[in-house]
């Protein structure tokens, strides 16, 4: 079939094939799980729109990716890069802790593997798939100018050809790897916290273990059973407040203190960032049920969990994990989030 005898049910299919892998791609050009969506959109927009112009030279798909990377260049050129607290401020100590938000653009955003990582049949690439949305190098890429971004994700990522990342861009393929030694370098020179999380897919034995034991401790906000769990110097980050901690010992301490009301909560998995995560519900008194309150993202190293993400946004991000937005006391457990 070619373009000029696509009709727009067809046209409509085909571009829809292609939407989970350029929500993916997008999300690491951009950082934000909203922006992103609203950037494939755009994209379909305007490759409907154009499509009568779209002369086969290349691969729908080929296409599709260079609009899509346009899309997202002219979204970077505000100079908008999303962080971690930890790339804002300094570890602070317990003692010190206070709440501050910062606006949510200012923020790393979590994103549910449903609507980013396609379905495959290679374990390999399903790996790198998931390695490649992790918090750590979501973070990393945000530290790349928006064109080295772009080479990395289509060159190491997508495992595009030089020339094929030459020809996207309207570059020389000497060009293209100037900027991929470039961000292989910068990426070297400032590995982030939590790059060496190590989580097998699927989980294995020993991991499934660690975070049932984590659910039943954070459950029964058992600071004793917690602490065994976490590595000594895990990292603990609430977007959207710039607040982090570092160490068993203040985590702990602020989930006895300003974290209090925590106690009592439940955890419902989700999977996200290529990461085990869960969603937690917090007790409502004025209900009786659980009430939406964090996105939690774990980092697991040697058996032990490093980082601890929790997402505090929840009316946006509990819609977006197709979660509910109250749990019933009696209710337990709920069907895993998308």
């Amino acid at each position: 079939m070619t373009n000029g005898t696509a009709t727009p049910t067809d046209l409509d299919t085909r571009l829809e094939a292609h939407r989970t892998e350029l929500t993916g791609y997008c999300y690491r050009m951009l950082g934000s799980s909203f922006e992103a969506e609203d950037a494939v959109q755009d994209t379909m927009v305007r490759a409907w729109r154009s499509y009568d112009k779209f002369e086969g030279r290349s691969s729908l798909r080929s296409w599709l990716y260079r609009i899509a990377t346009n899309v997202c260049l002219d979204m970077l050129t505000a100079g908008n890069k999303r962080a971690r607290p930890m790339d804002l401020t300094e570890s602070t100590p317990l003692a010190q802790a206070a709440l501050s938000p910062r606006p949510d653009n200012t923020w790393l955003e979590p994103m549910p593997d449903a609507r980013v990582l396609p379905t495959t049949d290679d374990p390999a690439e399903a790996a790198i798939a998931k390695e490649s949305v992790r918090l750590a190098f979501m973070a990393a890429l945000q530290k790349l100018p928006a064109k080295q971004r772009a080479v990395l994700i289509l060159r190491e990522v997508l495992a595009w050809k030089a020339s094929e990342v030459a020809e996207l861009l309207d570059t020389s393929v000497a060009s293209v790897n100037s900027a991929l030694q470039r961000a292989r370098a910068t990426l070297a020179e400032r590995p982030e916290p939590g790059a060496d999380a190590t989580v097998s897919d699927p989980l294995d034995e020993d991991q499934q273990k660690l975070l049932d034991r984590y659910v039943a401790a954070f459950e029964g906000y058992d600071m004793a059973a917690l602490t065994a769990l976490l590595h000594e110097d895990a990292v603990m980050t609430m977007p959207p407040f710039d607040l982090w901690l570092t160490g068993v010992g203040d985590i702990t301490g602020f989930m006895t203190t300003l974290g209090a009301p925590c106690a009592g909560s439940r955890l419902v998995p989700v999977q996200v960032n290529g990461l085990p995560g869960f969603a937690q519900y917090k007790p409502d008194p004025e209900t009786g049920g659980f009430t939406p309150w964090a996105v939690q993202v774990l980092e697991i190293s040697d058996g032990r969990i490093t980082g601890f993400h929790c997402f505090l946004d929840t009316k946006r991000w509990f819609p977006l994990f197709d979660l509910p937005l109250h749990l019933e006391a009696e209710t337990d457990q709920v069907q895993e989030g998308a």
